[in-house]
């Protein structure tokens, strides 16, 4: 069963996603600092007639990274070739993508930081000097073939910028964090994408879904299309907030967007309290592997101070004992 909070995108999400995307900086909320540099970025690269730097985007998924990589496509007026790292498999693999793009393209990479170590090095002079340099055969017989490359701007997008080699990360020239979103922010992007699900939502119910959507836009939108069906169901054509609120406790997501699986993961901190618990414990009581963990469940606990990370392990916070009712004082 997939949760509604989860950040990953969905597998069927994909299509429903790209109705909903704004196409320029003018329709995308939030991020304001990125959109202002990139806005004189754009802006001088089109000036002097040449590609954009390369760009690396990190943070949480569902924040926007893919939607801002088409952005930037669209505000430089050029095409846009979308993969993903676990795709490039073999040098060959990356080669025919580089050799297909156009002077001024866009690659954006999902993922980059699963890159294998060969792969990155030949991304290296591509990214450089816009030349491939591949190996052919092997032993005294090796020969290295180069061939040049159109000018392109690489966009790469991770949600572990640490596990990025440092080479790598050097050669991009603009690198960006992208922020959690207010709760006004996601209100204002509940409001239009109702219209564009031709259900409008009050301004009750876009701050309701946003107080629980756990500053991303992507579960926001999922919580939308969900709290949509309840209202189509009763024959409603407006959303309203006692519809909303009885829709969202339905799903099993709190006011704070909490699902199960997040309040299971505090609890079980809590109880370990003031002791640190390692990941791999936590994975296994929990039936989650550690990445699902460290990706997608810390972030939000994190970046609100209900969790803290330290050398030995994951510890509860005062907040999160004053979430499950448990004084942090008891416990000592």
């Amino acid at each position: 069963m997939e949760r509604l909070v989860e950040i990953e995108k969905i597998e069927f999400e994909e299509k429903e996603e790209s109705s909903l995307r704004p196409a320029r900086f003018s329709d995308y909320i939030g991020q304001e600092s990125i959109k202002k540099n990139l806005h004189i970025s754009i802006n001088a690269a089109k000036k002097r007639a040449e590609s954009l730097d390369h760009i690396l985007l990190f943070g949480p998924p569902g924040l926007g990274k893919t939607t801002l990589a088409y952005i930037i496509a669209n505000e430089m007026e050029s095409n846009i070739k979308v993969t993903s790292a676990p795709m490039i498999e073999k040098s060959g693999d990356l080669a025919a993508i580089l050799t297909n793009l156009s002077k001024g393209d866009i690659l954006f990479i999902d993922e980059i930081h699963r890159l294998s170590s060969h792969i990155e090095e030949i991304l290296y002079s591509a990214m450089e000097d816009f030349r491939l340099d591949i190996i052919i055969g092997s032993g005294p017989a090796a020969q290295t073939i180069k061939i040049n490359i159109e000018e392109f701007t690489l966009i790469g997008a991770t949600t572990r910028a640490g596990m990025l080699s440092n080479p790598l990360r050097d050669r991009f020239g603009i690198i960006f964090r992208m922020q959690f979103y207010s709760i006004d922010e996601l209100s204002h992007i509940i409001a239009l994408a109702s219209k564009k699900l031709n259900k409008i939502c009050s301004l009750e119910s876009t701050q309701e879904i946003a107080k629980r959507s756990r500053g991303t836009p992507r579960v926001a939108l999922r919580l939308l299309k969900r709290i949509r069906d309840f209202a189509e169901f009763h024959n409603e054509s407006e959303i309203s907030l006692e519809r909303t609120i009885e829709a969202l406790n339905e799903l099993g997501v709190d006011e704070r967007g909490f699902d199960e699986l997040d309040l299971a993961f505090l609890k079980l901190l809590v109880e370990y309290s003031p002791k640190a618990i390692g990941l791999n414990t936590i994975a296994a009581a929990l039936s989650e592997d550690e990445r699902t963990i460290e990706d997608i469940i810390e972030p939000y606990l994190l970046s609100n101070g209900y969790i803290e990370r330290t050398a030995k392990g994951r510890i509860a916070t005062r907040k999160s004992h004053e979430l499950l009712g448990i004084p942090l004082n008891s416990l000592f």
